[in-house]
């Protein structure tokens, strides 16, 4: 089996999700595109199809994971999927050995002008693996999610101040927009429109 990402855990209150339109249900979860995020968790963590590991590099790692999930709710934001998780590392050839040693690894390299991205198809969503090369030596870390929303000019409405400037994204023919820190989430979070047809 190919390694997929099944679940995502954030520390997030559920409440401050449901705040932007989220379907949270009873269990402090929602679904996205076939990814199950949990909400309260203890610290950040995910959950991988496919991989035996607990722990990549400082990445709390869960496996087995249940089974695919067979879609998900309808989010009043016009979520649809999970597009990339963002995983931050002082040590990008250190990350990418232990990535590759779990089964994961990275599928293409980028030079980003100073420092470097990888990525890696896990099923429904992407990882992105970002080289700080200024962070204070460490782990990697989880930083962030980017939602595939179907109408990103509506959300930007709906969201109002909380959501910042919409932009060309890097990916051809789509844009992206950056959730503010006044949204009161631990992670940072980006919105963006669904591929090109």
């Amino acid at each position: 089996m190919r390694p997929e990402l099944a679940e995502l855990g954030l520390a997030d209150a559920p409440e401050r999700w449901a705040a932007l339109g989220f379907a949270v249900g009873g269990e402090d979860h929602f679904d996205l595109g076939g990814v199950r995020v949990r909400l309260g968790e203890r610290g950040l963590s995910w959950t991988l199809r496919g991989v035996e590991a607990s722990d990549i590099d400082g990445l709390a790692t869960a496996a087995p994971a249940p089974p695919p999930l067979a879609g998900s709710e309808a989010h009043e934001n016009g979520a649809v999927a999970l597009d990339h998780v963002v995983v931050r590392t002082p040590d990008f050839d250190r990350t990418s050995a232990a990535l590759a040693a779990a089964g994961l690894p990275l599928r293409r390299i980028r030079d980003a002008g100073g420092f470097r991205q990888g990525f890696r198809r896990l099923g429904p969503a992407i990882l992105e693996l970002v080289e700080a090369p200024d962070a204070p030596e460490g782990p990697a870390r989880f930083w962030g999610l980017v939602v595939v929303v179907g109408d990103l000019d509506a959300l930007a409405l709906r969201l109002g101040e909380r959501l910042g400037a919409v932009r060309p994204a890097v990916q051809p023919g789509r844009r992206i927009a950056t959730l503010r820190p006044s949204a009161g989430l631990g992670s940072a979070v980006a919105f963006m429109d669904p591929e090109p047809t």
